[in-house]
């Protein structure tokens, strides 16, 4: 047993320095292209390779493979199960540079490698193996309490409602702080103001939510 922790920690120690590796690649690329700072903000740079569920699966090497390519790291619960295909597919073409931007999309993949067809199956799937749960209205009535209402607010904006199972009570605080930081990082880069009049967000609400029905641990 002991042999086999340690083993699992040189593995997962050995994926964290290849992701970081890449990641600097990219970075790299970013600050030598003309076009690095629209790319630098397609993604907020809040999810790390060690947060990837079965980071050492393949599905996550490829992810970190070649999505970091052209943007930060994307969190395979982005999107639910049905949204991804779609998404995917528009992003393999424009790793192809056959994307919906002509010569400046073919100007900014040079130099970007596209997964065989054989890798964006084993990819596809591992994004949609891990893919948003939504949550179903029907069990919870409580949407329509005041957490539940700045739970729905904050979270719609971006993706399905999740879940509450996704998670134990002692995960969520953090997925709340890491999407308030996406959300930042989001009005930041495209330099939007806040209107005054626009509903606040009630962090302590919506951990409250998520707590009281998150999955066991």
């Amino acid at each position: 047993m002991r042999l086999a922790a340690i083993a699992a920690l040189f593995a997962t120690t050995a994926f964290a320095q290849d992701a970081e590796q890449l990641v600097s690649q990219a970075k790299k690329r970013w600050a030598e292209s003309p076009h690095g700072p629209m790319l630098e903000r397609i993604l907020p740079p809040t999810f790390e390779a060690r947060q990837l569920p079965a980071p050492k699966s393949r599905g996550a090497r490829l992810l970190v493979q070649y999505c970091v390519q052209c943007h930060n790291l994307p969190n395979p619960a982005m999107h639910h199960a049905a949204k991804w295909p779609a998404i995917f597919d528009r992003m393999v073409l424009r790793m192809r540079g056959r994307g919906n931007m002509g010569e400046l999309m073919r100007e900014m993949m040079a130099g970007v490698q596209a997964p065989s067809e054989q890798e964006a199956g084993v990819l596809l799937a591992y994004l949609r193996r891990n893919a948003q749960k939504p949550i179903d209205p029907k069990r919870y009535p409580e949407l329509a309490s005041a957490e539940g209402r700045s739970f729905k607010l904050a979270c719609e904006q971006c993706h399905v409602l999740p879940d509450p199972m996704r998670h134990t009570a002692a995960e969520w605080p953090a997925v709340v702080a890491r999407m308030e930081k996406n959300m930042e990082w989001m009005n930041r880069v495209i330099g939007n103001q806040h209107p005054p009049d626009e509903p606040q967000l009630r962090i302590e609400e919506i951990n409250e939510f998520l707590v009281k029905r998150a999955r066991k641990g």
